[in-house]
């Protein structure tokens, strides 16, 4: 299907306000699919077992993006979608996606649970605020760490001392530093041809579009085309999609969608995170997928919720139309905190073990540039250690459970940690105490039977 042929749907579709789409064609809808196909998470659970019921969940989800659409908030339309097209598009979503180029590409895909084969390693903390200074030195510390497959990072949002305005010359300004450091630290640490997952401090579309400019953008590097809650385009990520066309940049899509928000509980949030993917590889061309979800109270995706969440998505995609999923890992914790690093480890076995890629670290929810290097290792390293080793969802489930218990209490507490400069010295390594709290949790990792 043309590009535009989409995109005209989005003028000539059915006119709705933003709060009927959000009762008429979210929670209406969503409370009907969730009775009809018989979802029930069972109370607890961190990971689905089910290969019939992952199917169930895929199903439910195309039955739900033909009942709703899409709705293009920039002009009050609903973009409508038949089932062939939904699932033509599901067919024909990449099997395999290199990102980075030379002796740095790397290429992703399509996993299954249990998988022996290892998860890609994407280390960064998109979203997250930073300064430039503090920009430069967190991406340092996980671009050199040797587990990691592609790198992203947070976004600049101030440029020598001024605030970074949205679609304004700032923000294009913004973005031209962004890819200049990028460019600069993945040269620095002897990685030039990593794939990066940039254009973080581009807010609207215009900062994607400088990109593009020399100096941006290389081949095999990818940027987000996100949809807003819940399955809402825009035209400013309509561009981003155009901008990219016939060029070898790659489209990621992103859907952050709120478990406990307008698709209901997990079950429901899980019906739309699969729909808005689905909606994403036909409107936003998507090249690969972000599994992002958002608990409504606790935010972290390392609650048990969002965990299973997850495992849901990577399987149902698995078992139906398989394509390269990342789910994002942002935990409570900040940096210098043990529970950091046990939110990790259970939030990286259980993408893992469902047959997900991972991403990460947005320590402090991705809230504060409280994050580093270090739980990036981790990640990685237990994320591949579990595969190597050819752990199961059997294995693995009372290990994130143990891991569960000696975080939960920071669902309640919070938990924000330290700032980059107090876990990490000026000569960009981790601080003593700060390496000792993740050889603590390694420690604990390979006494519950992890080979690290």
């Amino acid at each position: 299907m043309h590009f535009l042929e989409l995109v005209n749907r989005g003028y000539a579709g059915e006119a709705v306000s933003k709060d009927d789409w959000d009762m008429d064609h979210i929670v209406v809808p969503m409370m009907d699919i969730i009775e009809e196909f018989e979802l029930e998470r069972g109370e607890g659970d961190v990971l689905l077992f089910d290969a019939d019921t992952a199917r169930t969940y895929f199903d439910a989800a195309v039955e739900f993006l033909v009942r709703s659409g899409v709705y293009n908030q920039s002009t009050g339309r609903v973009m409508s979608f038949t089932r062939e097209e939904i699932l033509e598009a599901a067919r024909n979503m990449p099997k395999a996606v290199t990102v980075g180029r030379g002796a740095d590409a790397y290429t992703f895909v399509p996993r299954v649970p249990d998988d022996k084969r290892l998860p890609g390693v994407v280390a960064g903390n998109p979203g997250c605020p930073m300064s430039e200074e503090i920009f430069r030195r967190t991406v340092t510390s996980w671009a050199k760490e040797p587990v990691v497959d592609m790198v992203t990072c947070g976004s600049i949002v101030e440029v020598d001392g001024f605030d970074v305005v949205r679609a304004s010359p700032s923000e294009v300004i913004a973005l031209r530093r962004e890819m200049k450091y990028l460019n600069e630290i993945c040269a620095e640490v002897g990685r030039p041809g990593i794939g990066r997952l940039a254009a973080e401090s581009s807010v609207s579309e215009i900062g994607d579009l400088a990109a593009m400019a020399p100096g941006g953008f290389q081949p095999g590097d990818a940027h987000l085309i996100a949809l807003n809650n819940e399955l809402i385009m825009t035209n400013d990520n309509l561009i981003r999609v155009a901008n990219a066309m016939n060029t070898p940049v790659l489209n990621a899509s992103l859907a952050c969608v709120m478990v406990g928000g307008l698709a209901g509980g997990a079950e429901g949030a899980a019906v739309c995170m699969i729909a808005s993917l689905l909606a994403d590889s036909l409107v936003g061309r998507a090249d690969y997928h972000l599994c992002h979800p958002i608990h409504i109270r606790h935010i972290a995706t390392s609650t048990p919720e969002c965990m299973w969440l997850s495992s849901v998505v990577c399987q149902a995609f698995a078992a139906s139309a398989p394509a390269v999923i990342i789910c994002d890992i942002y935990p409570k914790s900040g940096a210098g905190t043990v529970e950091l690093l046990r939110e990790v480890a259970a939030n990286a076995l259980a993408i893992t073990v469902s047959g997900g890629h991972l991403e990460g670290v947005g320590s402090c929810d991705g809230l504060k540039p409280n994050c580093s290097g270090l739980e990036a290792r981790l990640m990685g390293e237990v994320g591949k250690a579990a595969a190597a080793q050819g752990m199961t969802r059997a294995e693995a489930e009372p290990i994130i459970r143990g891991l569960l218990e000696g975080y939960r209490h920071v669902f309640e507490t919070g938990n924000e940690g330290l700032s980059f400069a107090e876990v990490y010295g000026e000569d960009g390594e981790p601080r003593a105490f700060w390496l000792e709290m993740y050889n603590q949790v390694r420690e604990e990792l390979i006494g519950l039977g992890l080979k690290l």
